[in-house]
């Protein structure tokens, strides 16, 4: 049966085998190394680093006045009547050239160019807070393959309990000191655990798939088995005071809430800007047969009389700004909440596998064997037996799993923080 199981386990990783450059390493066996292929090659993340790289282009694009514009009036092209209709600047009665510039209300380019960084600034944060996301995923995929491997080998110890208990049932009833139920019992109870094995093994294959995708590798890569959790913070030593201040500092997605509150802010005041004209500055020589003999100074600008609708843009700016500043408020409390629900769960987290590692799990080895030793001289039934092998094992069971929901925790928190603690 474990020849069997290796054998299946195995299977996922064949097509990576073929595919793996020599001599590289296989990443998984810790948090790091998944992070650090993550960080190379998840599309997520590069995706985002190239829209924040087009937002920084923007700054220049938003400083930047507009085209100047050309315009060529050919005049009297066919000379009052005394030749057909010419083309050329210098075969018509005269040419007119006229270049416009347009130039924004004083202060107009720097307000849209802080916009523009306001955005830009936005589109990086975000490119933190995916990195993050993608970064949490992956230690939350990490501890569950940790919970899924450490059970699947304490489902193997267990069922190779049971199969000792197996030949001792059957040894009692070769005697006549047991019944033959107990010797089924331990049969059924064994094919229990092996069905609980399958699915287990069909979960480790679709969390490696997950974990793959994060990666960017192909979906049947071979993983290493996770063997080392990292370090937990010691219970009682993480002060949610200060988590707070520095969750507030660096939080990826709160950060994006400000850069959005502050781009309002220049939205705003860039429509109060359209109270004044836009002006447009022209210079226009015009041209006798092959001569420029007359020049031409322009001055243009749009009248803003229409307050009724500059009013509602106001408006519109307004209701904009409050929106961008409840959302960021919106996403702070959530923070402090999420904070205080993680730090809770961490704490209790650590203190589940302690009180599990003192006194629960000797607590069940020791009822374990003393049961086994009273079912051998003939003092306890085969089902304390049973009971208390499924103890210990809920015992062991429990204790990966704070193991595992430490680390989920922790992986949660430094989400929060946007940086590792």
């Amino acid at each position: 049966m474990k020849g069997l199981l290796a054998l299946l386990l195995a299977l996922g990783g064949v097509a990576a085998l073929a595919q793996a450059v020599p001599g590289a390493a296989i990443p998984g066996a810790d948090v790091e190394s998944l992070l650090a292929v993550a960080r190379a090659h998840n599309p997520e993340v590069a995706g985002m680093r190239h829209e924040a790289l087009a937002a920084q282009q923007r700054i220049e694009q938003a400083d930047a006045l507009p085209d100047p514009r050309l315009k060529l009036e050919l005049q009297d092209v066919t000379k009052m009547g005394a030749q057909s209709p010419a083309l050329w600047p210098g075969d018509v009665g005269s040419t007119r050239y006229t270049v416009t510039q347009e130039l924004p209300w004083f202060g107009t380019r720097t307000l849209k160019r802080e916009q523009a960084e306001a955005a830009a600034l936005g589109a990086q944060t975000q490119v933190q807070g995916v990195w993050a996301d993608v970064a949490s995923r992956i230690k939350l995929g990490f501890a569950q393959l940790y919970f899924l491997q450490r059970n699947l080998r304490l489902n193997q110890e267990v069922l190779g309990l049971m199969q000792g208990l197996e030949q001792i049932a059957r040894a009692r009833y070769a005697g006549g000191l047991a019944p033959q139920q107990d010797v089924i019992r331990a049969q059924a109870e064994q094919t229990a655990m092996r069905g609980e094995l399958i699915a287990m093994q069909t979960e480790v294959h679709h969390s490696r798939a997950r974990m793959n995708a994060l990666l960017a590798r192909p979906i049947h890569a071979e993983l290493a088995e996770p063997l080392n959790l990292r370090a937990l913070p010691a219970a009682g030593t993480l002060d949610f005071a200060v988590l707070e201040q520095r969750a507030r500092a660096h939080n990826p997605q709160l950060a994006a809430e400000e850069a959005k509150l502050k781009a309002a802010d220049k939205g705003q005041e860039l429509v109060f800007k359209g109270r004044y004209p836009t002006l447009t500055l022209g210079i226009a020589p015009t041209q006798f047969q092959n001569d420029v003999k007359a020049w031409d100074l322009m001055l243009e600008m749009n009248i803003p009389l229409q307050q009724g609708t500059r009013r509602a843009q106001e408006r519109e700016a307004l209701a904009m700004r409050d929106a961008a500043q409840a959302r960021r408020d919106a996403a702070a409390n959530q923070l402090q909440a999420d904070l205080s629900e993680n730090l809770d769960a961490l704490e209790s987290a650590q203190e589940t596998e302690a009180l599990v590692s003192h006194s629960l799990l000797p607590q069940a080895e020791l009822s374990l064997q003393s049961a086994l030793a009273g079912y051998e001289a003939g003092k306890v039934d085969f089902a304390t037996v049973l009971d208390a092998q499924r103890q210990i094992r809920q015992a062991k069971l429990s204790r990966i799993k704070a193991q595992a929901e430490g680390q989920a925790r922790l992986a949660q928190i430094e989400r929060l923080l946007g940086e590792d603690l």
